[in-house]
């Protein structure tokens, strides 16, 4: 099927976000944005969980319990993340590495099987990786799976509001093309943040 032209621009954007994510996070280099490659080391476990200010969110053992200000650690086997029902705790907590990559993961793995799955998957499905290898690899999974499900959808489904039902947001009362649109900003906004607290944990006190 060809690819609506409208369609083009945001499927190549979030291309472009996702390897770059994917690279900060996985080194050797990382393209600065202009072209030029910037050296990256690989994040270690111990990166991926660091906790810069105190009372954060992250991804821990069901074993240990939620942390701060969280209600619950959502996902399925050993590891969940921090969650609380609505209201949400005000200031918002700081999140992890893990926390933020893990919220990305179950972004597009759930929207994916929302808009060309089963339509069944939840938050309780989600299985947040302990370590970074993990968390990485399962980020491409989810990657690869929303990039098929907006290769299936046609113009047509661009318009339709509800093709994705994803059940955490917005996406059964809006058109499918915002939907694409506001996953393409999650991926760009969280990606930034992920690569900021890098440098924050690479330039940390020892």
């Amino acid at each position: 099927m060809t690819t609506p032209p409208r369609l083009v621009p945001l499927l190549e954007q979030f291309d472009f976000a996702c390897r770059r994510l994917t690279d900060r996070m996985t080194g050797p280099a990382v393209d600065s944005g202009s072209g030029t490659d910037v050296e990256v080391g690989a994040m270690s476990d111990e990166e991926y969980l660091w906790e810069p200010v105190p009372g954060c969110w992250s991804v821990r053992r069901h074993t240990e319990g939620p942390g701060p200000r969280a209600a619950l650690l959502v996902g399925a086997g050993a590891w969940g993340y921090d969650a609380a029902p609505p209201p949400h705790p005000v200031p918002p907590p700081f999140t992890t590495i893990a926390w933020r990559l893990s919220h990305l993961t179950g972004m597009l793995l759930l929207r994916a099987d929302h808009t060309a799955g089963s339509r069944s998957l939840t938050r309780d499905d989600q299985r947040p990786a302990g370590d970074a290898a993990g968390a990485v690899a399962a980020f491409r999974a989810g990657a690869d799976a929303w990039r098929q499900a907006l290769l299936g959808a046609d113009d047509a489904a661009l318009d339709t509001v509800g093709h994705c039902a994803y059940p955490y947001g917005s996406d059964p009362e809006d058109p499918f093309l915002e939907v694409v649109w506001w996953v393409n900003q999650e991926l760009l906004h969280h990606g930034a943040e992920i690569a900021l607290i890098r440098d924050l944990y690479r330039d940390r006190p020892r």
